[in-house]
């Protein structure tokens, strides 16, 4: 008995060391983990840059069999892209824009395809903040052209058999424009001024240019001069090729977003060449557009396009207003980064 409890006092004597001991490491494990490095978290590179591209196609067709009212068996196919590519840091900005779009419908009554919709136009704008508020200080870059060969087709007059062949149709049309020509690009520099998200207004006065027709049968047709030392032109390639222009442009953007279904852009632009009738002589291009979205994939797009240009032919040796326009329902899809 005498040794048990002998043996009890030593054990209970141990305990406080054993207790001293864990304390001490405990202490010892916190203060290590209070040395230990901060593990640095990553820290995400910011994205200055937003992109979108919308694309749409449209495809339609018509067939007719013993259909008394009349008209034709037709088929037509559009396709459209209109690319943003926007960069923004601190005063710097710089917009790109590049809209793509051709389409082309096949008749029964002229066996070949006629194009409905050319369209190649890229416009760039690099902006500099200035001490007001929304006015930067600008630099524009915009080009227009088209792919391909654009023509109006005329009855043919005479032809063998009982209907025009397909080369007969071909003899009988006329040729109106095609790949650079013509082409048209500029360079300005001014003032931008985008007092909220759905105006823009931008004023270059020193804006440099070129006219470029590359087909010599259209030359004469936008007022390509004359080669140096040719007087009268006595053959299409007696005209210059390229035309410089050095004038003052504004370029108005609007865009209204009604809802998240319907919406309208509009763009005019306006040009005066100072070294041929400033400000008489005005080159105008006004474009509008509304697209409503029917469903997820689908929309109604409605645009027009209008264009003055004093020293384009257009009917009986004079300038004209020219105007197009579209009603499309099709597929629309849109390529743009998540918001996060």
């Amino acid at each position: 008995m005498k040794k048990l409890i002998l043996s009890i006092a030593a054990l209970a004597a141990m305990v406080p060391a054993f207790a001293q001991d864990a304390q001490k490491a405990a202490a010892a494990a916190a203060a290590a983990l209070t040395a230990a490095p901060d593990v640095p978290e990553e820290v995400k590179k910011p994205n200055y840059w937003t992109e979108s591209i919308i694309n749409n196609i449209t495809f339609s067709q018509q067939s007719l069999t013993n259909w008394v009212a009349g008209g034709y068996n037709n088929y037509s196919l559009f396709a459209g892209i209109d690319a943003n590519a926007n960069y923004l840091k601190e005063k710097v900005s710089w917009k790109n824009r590049l809209q793509l779009d051709y389409g082309f419908l096949y008749s029964q009554d002229k066996p070949l395809l006629q194009k409905s919709k050319d369209r190649i136009y890229f416009e760039s704008l690099l902006g500099y903040d200035t001490a007001v508020k929304h006015l930067k200080y600008s630099a524009s870059l915009n080009f227009k052209t088209q792919f391909d060969n654009n023509y109006t087709y005329g009855t043919p007059k005479q032809f063998a058999g009982d209907e025009p062949t397909t080369q007969d149709w071909k003899d009988a049309r006329v040729l109106k424009s095609g790949f650079f020509a013509p082409a048209y690009i500029n360079l300005g520099l001014g003032l931008d001024w985008t007092p909220n998200k759905w105006l823009s207004v931008n004023f270059a006065p020193l804006t440099g240019g070129f006219v470029i027709v590359d087909i010599p049968a259209l030359r004469k047709t936008y007022g390509m001069p004359l080669k140096n030392g040719i007087e009268t032109a006595a053959d299409p390639s007696d005209y210059r090729f390229m035309r410089f222009e050095f004038g003052a442009q504004l370029k108005v953007d609007m865009k209204f977003v009604i809802n998240d279904n319907l919406n309208y852009t509009t763009q005019l632009v306006l040009f005066t060449d100072y070294l041929d009738h400033p400000f008489i002589y005005n080159r105008v291009n006004w474009d509008n557009k509304v697209s409503w979205k029917l469903a997820k994939y689908f929309a109604l797009t409605f645009e027009t396009y209008l264009i003055y240009d004093p020293k384009v032919i257009v009917k009986d040796n004079h300038p004209g207003i020219q105007f197009r326009e579209y009603s499309l329902l099709g597929f629309t899809y849109t390529f743009a980064p998540k918001k996060k």
